[in-house]
C-alpha cells in the first residue's frame, strides 16, 4: 500500500550575497560603504586633530631645545657663516630624530601615539590585525623628518626646511581624502598598506 504523497516543504532560502551577506559585499549596502560601528578607516578630520595634538606635544619638546642650541652657537648679533650652519644642522637633524623616532617607536610599540590615543585611532599593519612592524612605521612616518633639508645652506635654512614637509603632509590629505573606502595616504601604501583605523 503506497504513502498518500506529502505536501511540499518550504522552500529553501537563496545563498545570502557575497561580501558577508551585505548586498554589494559591503557593510553599508552598496560599493565602498564604511559600516556604521568600529573600528573602521579614520577619518581625515580625526586623523588630522591627532597629528596636530603630537605636533604640539613635539614642540614643547623640540623648542626648549632650540632656544638651548641657539644660546650656546650664536655669540651675538651679528653671526658668520659658519655659526649658522651648525646651528642648522643641528637643529635639523634633533627635529628629525624627534619626530620620527615619536612616531615610528609608539605606533610599533603600541600602533598608538598620544594623539591617536585621544582620538581613539590605531595604526595597523597590512594585515589589519597586527602593529606595525618598525621598518613599517619609519616608512609610512619618513616625510616627518623631511626638516633634515634645513641642512642645506640658505635653500634648505628659509625654504627647503619647511617647505618640504609642507607639501608632503598636503600630499597625504589629498591621497587618504580621495582613497575610498580604506582612506589610505601615499605613507600607507609607501609602508606597504598600513591602516588607520577608529576603534572607539
Amino acid at each position: 500500500m503506497s504513502m498518500p504523497p506529502q505536501p511540499p516543504g518550504p522552500p529553501t532560502p537563496p545563498p545570502p550575497p557575497p561580501g558577508g551577506g551585505f548586498p554589494g559585499g559591503t557593510p553599508g549596502g552598496y560599493p565602498g560603504a564604511q559600516p556604521a560601528g568600529v573600528p573602521r578607516p579614520a577619518e581625515l578630520l580625526n586623523r588630522f586633530l591627532a597629528r596636530l595634538i603630537d605636533h604640539v606635544i613635539l614642540g614643547v619638546v623640540y623648542v626648549p631645545i632650540y632656544v638651548i642650541l641657539s644660546a650656546i652657537i650664536y655669540s651675538g648679533f651679528s653671526n658668520s657663516f659658519g655659526e649658522y650652519f651648525i646651528f642648522y644642522t643641528l637643529t635639523a637633524i634633533v627635529q628629525a630624530g624627534l619626530y620620527l623616532g615619536y612616531f615610528a617607536f609608539l605606533e610599533s610599540n603600541r600602533g598608538q601615539t598620544v594623539g591617536k590615543m585621544i582620538l581613539k585611532l590605531q595604526t595597523f599593519a597590512p594585515d589589519g590585525v597586527s602593529k606595525p612592524t618598525m621598518q613599517q612605521a619609519v616608512k609610512r612616518n619618513l616625510y616627518s623628518a623631511l626638516g633634515v633639508l634645513s641642512i642645506v645652506p640658505f635653500i634648505g635654512w628659509f625654504f627647503l626646511g619647511w617647505a618640504a614637509p609642507l607639501a608632503a603632509i598636503i600630499y597625504i590629505a589629498i591621497t587618504l581624502n580621495s582613497d575610498q573606502p580604506n582612506h589610505q595616504g601615499w605613507h600607507d601604501k609607501f609602508a606597504g598598506g598600513t591602516f588607520v583605523r577608529q576603534i572607539g
